[in-house]
């Protein structure tokens, strides 16, 4: 790989640089007085304080809560209109699954038209790189300068970047544009997640009302999907950032406060009988 060397020549020419100017114990310490500390260090580094890995946290929280507040709505709304256990399951379980197989294909699509986009700019960069290749080493130059890289060292890793095309196109991907590219794969697993989440919040608010009279159903789902929002939004936080009581709170309130706007719509057409 070219970034291989891209990194090679990087360490040796900052290690050439510092020899002479920075002292400090480290780099002085015996190899297993520096075994040991790796080791402590890599424990910490991957035990205790992990990088978080790619996951399908986004996909989960969009599914889940999406399909719990929309059912969670037009079930309260069509309990307030109609007063009808039957008619509030019929109508809730079509709403789940419609929902669910709506959220997948959204999901899909979105993330094919990010891949149909990561592929036209870097078809873009390459035809660029071919006809405006001194801008375009320019941007890369730009690029490791805001990063620290001066002189010498700073052209080096420019002309080791843009000596290989697929490798700087590769930085300017990453780098200019913020964009990695995204596999069929992923995409499947991301429609697939979105959906399963929406029709597992989606079953949330339904559930009671196999079981409960209207009334008491719609106040048994409203709690429990206050329950499930907090806790959402509160796992969130705790992989991501944020504190996990405010993020709970804050999705319990907003999701409810959605749902609820279903019920006050479901009351304007309440059934006389």
């Amino acid at each position: 790989m070219k970034w291989a060397q891209v990194v090679r020549a990087t360490a040796n020419d900052a290690a050439t640089g510092r020899r002479d100017t920075l002292e400090h114990d480290s780099l002085t310490a015996p190899v297993g007085d520096e075994a040991t500390e790796l080791a402590r260090e890599h424990e910490l580094h991957d035990l205790r304080d992990r990088h978080g890995r790619a996951s399908s946290l986004a996909d989960v929280v969009l599914g889940g809560q999406d399909g719990l507040v929309n059912v969670l709505g037009l079930v309260l709304g069509v309990a307030a209109a109609t007063g009808s256990v039957h008619v509030v399951l019929a109508a809730g379980t079509a709403a789940a699954v419609a929902d669910s197989v709506s959220m997948a294909t959204v999901a899909f699509t979105s993330k094919r038209a990010e891949a149909s986009r990561y592929v036209a700019e870097r078809e873009r960069e390459y035809r660029h790189i071919r006809r405006f290749p001194v801008l375009e080493r320019e941007e890369v130059r730009e690029i490791y300068r805001r990063k620290g890289l001066q002189g010498d060292l700073l052209e080096r890793v420019v002309a080791t970047v843009t000596s290989d095309p697929d490798v700087w196109v590769a930085v300017m991907m990453a780098e200019e544009h913020g964009l990695v590219p995204i596999g069929a794969s992923r995409t499947l697993r991301s429609a697939l997640v979105v959906g399963v989440a929406s029709l597992v919040g989606s079953l949330v608010p339904l559930a009671p009302f196999l079981i409960l009279p209207v009334a008491m159903g719609s106040w048994v789902a409203i709690g429990l999907a206050v329950v499930v929002l907090f806790a959402l939004g509160a796992y969130k936080a705790r992989t991501t950032v944020g504190h996990p009581l405010k993020a709970g709170l804050e999705m319990a309130a907003i999701g409810t406060a959605s749902a609820l706007v279903g019920y006050a719509v479901g009351a304007l057409f309440r059934s006389p009988g």
